[in-house]
């Protein structure tokens, strides 16, 4: 390396760039830890979306306003990005969509119970916020990052995103528990429009201005209608990109399926009965073990890396290690450590075994004075109605004979409704951790169906489980109804150890660790070499054809744990490296318009895969078939990936840019 080496820049300015760019992820990558994916739905539901019907309408507002959200960035960003390119204007349209997110997320601080629409609203501006500045943020890597530096300084991204998106949702963690009621959500989505406005100022310092394409515009003609113009010109004449609308075509198919196990991982988890803080504690293992390999991933197209060898081996070592182990481990050590599924909970006699049962059901016995109310479908948000048993009458009680151990009651809430208490076997059930015997306040300002509350018991067995209204009314004074729609006698826990199986990965992973270095030369330096982006996302690829065909056979905990790993191991990399790969493509004269069009295809992309996921676990009535079929997007996308001329790409793409910028670099 020069000390001038890239557009008259010293080695230290240079780098600078690199890192003002890079900490741009770990600004914005807040909004996709805590707003999307962990406090704000939750948060919306609960509390936002309290006064609708009920939580499935919750939902659907919800992911309503996510999907206006992503057809208005899909539609707006490549006109957005060619007027960027034109007008050179990529920081300016960053910098606004960047401020119309965080000023959205930090007015969410303002939303309070009820406040269902101004959150939908606020939502959307953020998302719009965020994906929009995405467009642009990506835009300027051609402009940032040496050709040969971009696969590196992509996947830094990333892994700077894992980083502050995971340090800031751990923080939010805390601050929830720490404050009462709802202060500390509305604070942790103030904390994250802080936390991406502050580390956003040196991408605006440090990272110039791409130039514009010296394009002249026609007299009288404007910066829109030239913007329309040229996007129209360059669709019209797609065969000129043929490598690179290839690759796009692999990039739909393969990140589909990519996109759709990261989405469906928690709920495939809790239908195999994993415990919640396992599968969110597996969740935040893939966010933070994602970090190194990120990095690693990012070293395996360098050529000038000496330890690429190491990289790789590094890599297949895992690929081949953490299914041995974790298999091996599911059948050879002992089932309170694996977390294996027990024998179902089979009824008796006189008790229920695991399973549904509506309220109205023979199995449960009441006393005194109870009424029968069916709810339609359409307060519901679904595509059957409900019927619910209510009573008003202190004292009244019904109660549920069953074998089991944990239990979830489907009840509503409302204004006239009244506090209950929870018995087991005629004793008070006590809250395992204050020790106090459990309540259920069932105050909410509007009616509100389909709440669930897991009543969880020390020890499994026959049991008999009882509801009593105490009589007493609500904080508001207002009410002592009890209405309940259904009790379900849930499967046998499962019991594993999680401190044993994380000490297992760590084993692994040290023993893989000095193999790599001792072996990676001897026995990987040829494959190495051949190591460019396309083959290292072809290898990432593999990788997740593993995933899908063991996630097909898992049953046990230490297995999820272990294909956690894998995930991580190939994630971050696998995204980073599709970025990379399409701004090498790219003329960076137009890398505006052809990010905005990369904006849309990976919209798009998150359409089939989750459609055809759904439409399997709905055929087979099991999501474990769903799974094999992501394999189809992974085998077909890798195939059509081989079937990409990377270097012609390239070359078309210098081409265009030598014609536009008159054969000088971007600056």
């Amino acid at each position: 390396m020069t000390a001038t080496a890239y557009h008259g820049i010293s080695q230290q300015e240079y780098d600078r760039r690199i890192w003002a760019w890079t900490l741009y992820d770990w600004a914005n990558s807040a909004f996709a830890t805590t707003i999307l994916a962990a406090v704000l739905p939750i948060y919306y539901s609960q509390v936002a979306g309290a006064t609708l019907s009920s939580p499935a309408i919750a939902t659907a507002y919800w992911s309503r306003g996510l999907s206006i959200a992503i057809l208005i960035v899909a539609v707006i960003s490549p006109v957005l990005g060619t007027i960027s390119d034109i007008m050179r204007g990529k920081k300016r349209f960053l910098a606004v969509f960047a401020g119309l997110g965080i000023l959205s997320t930090g007015l969410l601080v303002l939303v309070g119970t009820g406040d269902w629409m101004l959150a939908s609203i606020l939502f959307v501006l953020g998302r719009i916020g965020f994906s929009g500045a995405n467009v642009f943020y990506d835009a300027l890597l051609p402009h940032v990052a040496r050709e040969e530096d971009q696969d590196r300084v992509s996947t830094r991204g990333y892994a700077m995103g894992y980083l502050g998106g995971g340090i800031l949702l751990a923080i939010n963690v805390v601050m929830i528990q720490a404050f009462p009621g709802t202060l500390g959500s509305r604070l942790s989505f103030l904390s994250v429009a802080l936390w991406w406005a502050v580390f956003s100022i040196p991408i605006f310092l440090r990272v110039p201005e791409p130039p514009a394409a010296t394009e002249e515009l026609s007299h009288g003609e404007n910066v829109v209608s030239a913007s329309f113009k040229r996007l129209w010109e360059t669709l019209k004449d797609i065969s000129q990109y043929r490598e690179l609308f290839k690759y796009l075509l692999a990039f739909i198919l393969y990140v589909d399926g990519i996109g759709t196990i990261i989405g469906v991982a928690a709920i495939y988890g809790a239908e195999l009965g994993f415990d919640t803080v396992s599968l969110i504690l597996a969740l935040l293992l893939v966010q933070f073990v994602g970090i190194p390999f990120s990095l690693i991933f990012g070293r395996l197209p360098s050529p000038g890396d000496k330890r690429r060898a190491f990289y790789l081996a590094f890599v297949v070592f895992n690929m081949i290690a953490l299914p041995l182990v974790g298999i091996g481990g599911a059948y050879l050590l002992s089932e309170d450590t694996i977390g294996s599924l027990p024998p179902p909970y089979e009824s008796t006699a006189v008790s229920v075994g695991q399973g549904k049962y509506l309220a109205e059901d023979a199995n449960i016995t009441y006393s005194g004075t109870w009424e029968s109310t069916t709810v339609p479908a359409e307060t519901l948000g679904g595509t059957e109605g409900a019927v619910y048993v209510t009573s008003s009458e202190p004292g009244a009680r019904y109660d549920l004979p069953f074998v089991g151990q944990n239990v979830i009651i489907l009840y509503s809430i409302g204004p006239d409704h009244g506090i209950w208490a929870v018995h087991l076997d005629g004793e008070p059930l006590l809250d395992a951790d204050s020790g106090e015997p459990i309540l259920i306040d069932a105050y909410n300002p509007t009616i509100r169906y389909e709440e669930t509350d897991t009543l969880e018991i020390e020890t499994p067995g026959e049991h008999v489980l009882s509801l009593v209204n105490t009589g007493e009314m609500n904080p508001e004074g207002q009410g002592t109804v009890i209405s309940l729609a259904e009790i379900e006698v849930l499967p046998p826990v499962r019991q594993s150890n999680l401190v044993m199986i994380l000490g297992l990965i760590l084993v692994v992973e040290l023993v893989i660790l000095p193999l790599a270095w001792l072996l990676g030369k001897p026995l990987f330096s040829g494959l190495a070499e051949k190591m460019n982006t396309k083959n290292s996302i072809l290898l990432s690829l593999l990788v997740y054809s593993i995933i899908a065909i063991w996630g097909f056979f898992l049953d046990s905990v230490i297995e999820f744990w272990f294909l956690a790993m894998m995930v991580a191991v190939v994630q971050g990399g696998s995204q980073a490296l599709s970025r990379s790969l399409f701004a090498s493509m790219s003329p960076a004269s137009k890398s505006g318009e052809f990010f905005g069009l990369f904006g849309i295809m990976e919209k798009f992309s998150t359409i089939l895969g989750p459609l055809v996921f759904a439409f399997a676990a709905t055929t087979f009535g099991s999501s474990r078939p769903a799974i094999l079929t992501l394999i189809a997007f992974f085998v077909i996308g890798g195939f059509l990936l081989t079937r990409v001329n990377v270097e012609e790409g390239r070359r078309v793409a210098k081409e265009e840019d030598a014609l536009l910028l008159g054969g000088t670099p971007a600056d």
